[in-house]
């Protein structure tokens, strides 16, 4: 009996590593999900800004929380404003692969 112990608990000792690795690629799906979210919404407000027409890039940067301000790019051409972002990821590099995008359309004001 105790020799079937022992085994369970070297089981148990190799699947902790394989269970930590899964909570960090579900935690890094979440994170580059939400950074999805928040480019959404700055791509709305910068094009709103246009449609005001007000400069969208202050107004896409100004939708964000702190952390995301220094982590996106934005562009506006034509009514078009679009939104690149980086997710935050534990691996340094792993973040540039993760980039998010996305855009809104409005027409601008002297239109």
């Amino acid at each position: 009996m105790s020799l079937q112990r022992g085994q369970a608990s070297v089981e148990l000792l190799a699947g902790i590593p394989a269970l930590v690795a899964a909570a960090l690629i579900a935690l890094q799906v979440v994170a580059a999900a939400y950074t999805v979210h928040l480019a959404d919404g700055a791509a709305e407000a910068g094009a709103l800004a246009v449609a005001a027409g007000r400069e969208a890039e202050p107004a896409a940067r100004a939708a964000l929380p702190g952390w995301a301000r220094e982590r996106v790019r934005v562009s506006a051409a034509g009514g078009r404003v679009a939104v690149a972002a980086r997710p935050p990821a534990l691996l340094p590099g792993i973040a540039s692969r993760l980039e998010v995008a996305s855009s809104a359309w409005a027409l601008p004001a002297d239109e």
